[in-house]
C-alpha cells in the first residue's frame, strides 16, 4: 500500500484507487494529481492499495480487497491483512474509492445509503446516477461511514482513467479540498464544457437519478453468456435481459439491471435494482 499527501496537516478527505489490481484507472488518477501537485486548501491523504495485485495485473492475490472488510492484522489472506491496514488510514476521512466496470461506459457513484455525505458530494461528481447498496455490499470499503465509490467507466481504457481524473477532481472541490480551476495549468473541462479560467471548476448537477439494488441476478453455468439489456434502462415484464449457451432468460417482473455483464462476476450476470428517487443538488 503506498500513501501520499498533498498538503499540510492531518487529512480528513482520502482517494483511494487499486483496490483491484485488474482496475488501473484509479492509479492513473492519482498518478495524474501527484504529477500536477495542486494547491490544496485542505490536506488529501492519495492511497494506492492493493500493490501486489496491480503489479500481477489479477484482481486480487488471496481474496477479492472489497470483499474483506475490516479485515484482521492477523488475517490468512494478503487482502484480509490489508484491508485492516486500509481501514486505519481511513480512520476520520470522507472517502472517495475508485473502481471500473465490465457493464458500462458511463461513470457512477455507490454508496451503502443516501446519507448526508452522499448529498453533500454525489450531485458534484460527473455522474448522473447514484447507486445505493443498503446491505448487499458485505465486506466493501463503502460500509466505512463517509465513503462514496465510484465506477469510473469500461475496465482498462483510457476513457476510465479521464473519468476518474475528473471524479477526484469533483470530489475534492465537493469537500473543500481543491483550491483552483486549474490542477496542471489549465482549466479543467467540465460536464456541460468548460469552466471560467481562475474559478473553481466542480460539476455540479441538477439532480442524480437514484437505483436500489434489489437482489443479485444469477448466472448459471455455461461456456457463453450474453447480455441484452442497458444498465440503468428498464427491462419490461417478459423482456429477455441475458443468455446462458444460448439459453434465454427473460424477465418474471419489471426492473432496472446494475452492474450486468456477459463475464463480470462468476456467478451473477449482475444486479436488480429499482429507480427510487432524484437527489437533488441542495446548493443549487
Amino acid at each position: 500500500m503506498q500513501v501520499y499527501q498533498l498538503g499540510d496537516g492531518v487529512p480528513e478527505v482520502a482517494v483511494v484507487a487499486g483496490i483491484h489490481g485488474d482496475e488501473p484507472c484509479g492509479p492513473r488518477a492519482v498518478e495524474r494529481l501527484l504529477a500536477a501537485d495542486p494547491d490544496v486548501e485542505r490536506p488529501v491523504k492519495l492511497i494506492v492499495a492493493n500493490e501486489a495485485a496491480l503489479e500481477a495485473g489479477v484482481r486480487y492475490t488471496d481474496e477479492d480487497l472489497n470483499r474483506a472488510f475490516p479485515g484482521d492484522p492477523n488475517g490468512d489472506t494478503h487482502e484480509s491483512q490489508l484491508a485492516h491496514h486500509l481501514l486505519a488510514e481511513l480512520e476520520g476521512c470522507t472517502v472517495l474509492a475508485l473502481h471500473s466496470t465490465q457493464s458500462t461506459d458511463e461513470p457512477f457513484a455507490v454508496a451503502e445509503s443516501v446519507d448526508e455525505i452522499a448529498r453533500a458530494i454525489v450531485p458534484h461528481l460527473p455522474v448522473s446516477k447514484l447507486l445505493r447498496t443498503e446491505g448487499l455490499a458485505k465486506g466493501r470499503l463503502i460500509q466505512h461511514p463517509h465513503t462514496i465509490e465510484v465506477e469510473c467507466g469500461l475496465q482498462g481504457t483510457d476513457a476510465a482513467a479521464e473519468n476518474g481524473y475528473r471524479l477526484v477532481r469533483g470530489f475534492l472541490a465537493a469537500t473543500g479540498a481543491l483550491s483552483t480551476a486549474s490542477v496542471d495549468g489549465d482549466p479543467e473541462p467540465a460536464v456541460d464544457g468548460g469552466c471560467p479560467e481562475g474559478e473553481r471548476c466542480s460539476t455540479s448537477n441538477a439532480a442524480v437519478e437514484v437505483f436500489e439494488l434489489i437482489e443479485p441476478v444469477p448466472k448459471p453455468e455455461a461456456d457463453e453468456y450474453e447480455v441484452f439489456v442497458e444498465n440503468f434502462t428498464e427491462v419490461a415484464v417478459g423482456e429477455r435481459f441475458a443468455a446462458a449457451d444460448g439459453e434465454v432468460f427473460t424477465a418474471a417482473e419489471s426492473f432496472y439491471p446494475a452492474l450486468m455483464s456477459p463475464y463480470g462476476y462468476a456467478d451473477v450476470f449482475g444486479y436488480a435494482a429499482d429507480r427510487v428517487g432524484v437527489l437533488a443538488d441542495r446548493s443549487a
